[in-house]
């Protein structure tokens, strides 16, 4: 036993005499061979060979989905010293050592991975923002008179404590399949047999055909594009798709309401006009009939699922009063002119339609106590659809061509008339630069979409308005109970007077403009009572110069 211990000893001492610090031969890390090399040798290599590769993008699955990590962003990389020296060591042992003497044996050693946690959190949170994914409820929607379905998706959402310890025992050497990163699944709410129930049992048969609706012996037909705008499918408490349908959107669309409108009788108000002083009754209003939103909602919801002629239900109408009647004018306190105003003009043709048209919009105007008017809303949108045409507007501080030119001239009069009717001014603008034939501090322009002219009436009792106009003026009367005996304006001096420039027109429809100063200006609304001032309110305007233009 004490020569065979010697013996063996001895073999050990030759062996590492041998190999001394070098890996030992038949050394491979992923196939790279680092045998006989010394340590920082073998570093090298492998830092030379795969390096690179373990710097490149790493493959991964997320969910169902492929993608790809930044192995140097997300701090995974391969410790090559740490490698070297597990190589190292594990060829230090007696029978290896001494195996070695006698035999050429290949062994291959598992690489050591280094990786950064936080950094790793970072990039898997990178990842996670680019593939997660929330779950989709299964839907039905409708669309040009079809029932469309919409399929649920299930959600995921990566798992970062199991994703970073997938990654950290990635090895981007092997160039294997890509590395799982475990995700959680959500389910949606909506599923697929929840959206296949809802198509068959409603929503295919709710286009299946239009609806008819009837009004005494009138009829009225729906079309399945029509009543899908405006009818959905949502989830109630137990996740069941239940239809509604927008019964304000359905009566509004003109599909519905053009017909409904031939089809019922609109209330008419009373007409007003002045005997002298006094406010009488031209004619008394008249009551009307009207089909609810609610009523046709109730009316159409039951035919969606029926067939043939049971697709035809009768709607029902309630009978409307007017809100001006020959007996409610008393008690409304309209009893009096509260103001007037007129604006000449010179007449042109689209003066005339465009001042007329918005008069013939105006007049009849009927205002509560404490609501509020406004011109936009009431005249509308100035478009040859509404029996505008085109004329000379002011854009950009110059003249130029546009639907609806020679409104504001209806603007200013309701202005005024608002002025000496003492009531509360909400919104309002004036010209950029001074139009002569308006009283300069007290006149208002309006632009669709951008600038309203809007009251609130603060006097206490209804108004009505009077608007009428003529081939070169436009009149506005409000009729109502005056809440001062008088309302004066006091119109101060101009003042910062500014002369006017001259420049060249466009060289394609260019309009001519005469210079004109700018100046700022102040006119005082002066409210009395009993023949003494009782308020003074300061209306304050800046008009820029009109600059000469010139057309060749």
């Amino acid at each position: 036993m004490g020569a065979a211990g010697v013996g063996f000893g001895g073999l050990y001492l030759v062996g590492l005499l041998a190999s001394g610090e070098d890996v030992p031969d038949g050394t491979r890390v992923r196939g790279v061979d680092i045998g006989g090399l010394s340590r920082s040798q073998a570093e090298e290599k492998l830092d030379e060979v795969l390096g690179e590769i373990w710097a490149s993008p790493l493959k991964v699955r997320v969910g169902d989905r492929d993608a790809t990590v930044d192995t140097r962003a997300a701090g995974l990389r391969l410790d090559s010293e740490a490698t070297v020296a597990r190589a190292a060591q594990s060829g230090s042992g007696p029978l290896t050592v001494i195996g070695r003497l006698f035999t050429s044996e290949e062994r291959d050693i598992e690489p050591v991975r280094d990786m950064d946690e936080a950094k790793a959190r970072e990039a898997l949170a990178r990842t996670a923002k680019a593939y997660d994914r929330k779950a989709h409820d299964g839907a039905v929607t409708f669309h040009a008179g079809k029932a469309v379905r919409v399929q649920p998706r299930s959600g995921q959402s990566l798992d970062m404590d199991r994703s970073l310890a997938a990654l950290s025992s990635a090895d981007p050497s092997l160039r294997s399949a890509p590395v799982r990163l475990p995700v959680r699944q959500s389910r949606p709410r909506i599923d697929a047999a929840e959206v296949n129930r809802a198509m068959k049992e409603f929503a295919v048969p709710a286009m299946s055909a239009p609806v008819t609706l009837t009004i005494g012996d009138r009829r009225i037909e729906i079309g399945p594009a029509t009543v899908g705008k405006h009818l959905t499918l949502k989830p109630d408490t137990s996740n069941r798709l239940t239809p509604r349908l927008d019964g304000q959107g359905l009566r509004a669309d003109p599909a519905v309401a053009d017909p409904l409108a031939r089809t019922t009788d609109t209330e008419v108000e009373a007409t007003l006009r002045l005997d002298g002083e006094r406010v009488v009754v031209a004619s008394d209003g008249k009551p009307g009939q009207r089909a609810t939103a609610k009523a046709i909602k109730e009316a159409v919801m039951p035919l969606l699922t029926r067939t043939g002629t049971a697709r035809t239900g009768t709607v029902a109408t309630k009978k409307v009063q007017p809100t001006l009647t020959r007996d409610t004018v008393g008690p409304l306190g309209i009893k009096e002119r509260m103001s007037t105003f007129t604006v000449n003009f010179e007449p042109a043709p689209y003066r005339t339609k465009n001042i007329g048209r918005a008069a013939e919009l105006l007049n009849g105007s009927l205002v509560l106590p404490g609501r509020t008017w406004s011109f936009n809303r009431t005249v509308g949108e100035r478009t040859k659809a509404n029996g505008f045409v085109d004329g000379i507007i002011i854009n950009n501080n110059q003249f130029e061509k546009a639907a609806g030119g020679g409104v504001s001239a209806v603007a200013t009069t309701v202005f005024n008339a608002l002025f000496f009717a003492g009531v509360k001014p909400l919104e309002y603008g004036a010209h950029s630069f001074y139009i002569e034939r308006y009283p300069e501090g007290r006149e208002a322009t309006v632009v669709w979409g951008s600038l309203d002219l809007r009251f609130a009436n603060d006097s206490g009792n209804a108004i009505y308005i009077q608007a009428s106009a003529t081939d070169t003026s436009i009149t506005v009367t409000f009729l109502g109970t005056k809440k001062y005996d008088a309302v004066e304006a006091v119109t101060g001096p101009r003042t910062d007077v500014k002369e006017p420039g001259s420049r060249p027109g466009a060289e394609k429809n260019c309009l001519p403009q005469t210079p004109l100063e700018g100046f700022n200006v102040a006119v005082d609304r002066v409210f009395k009572s009993d023949g003494k001032q009782v308020k003074r309110e300061t209306f304050r305007t800046r008009y820029v110069p009109r600059d000469e233009v010139t057309c060749d």
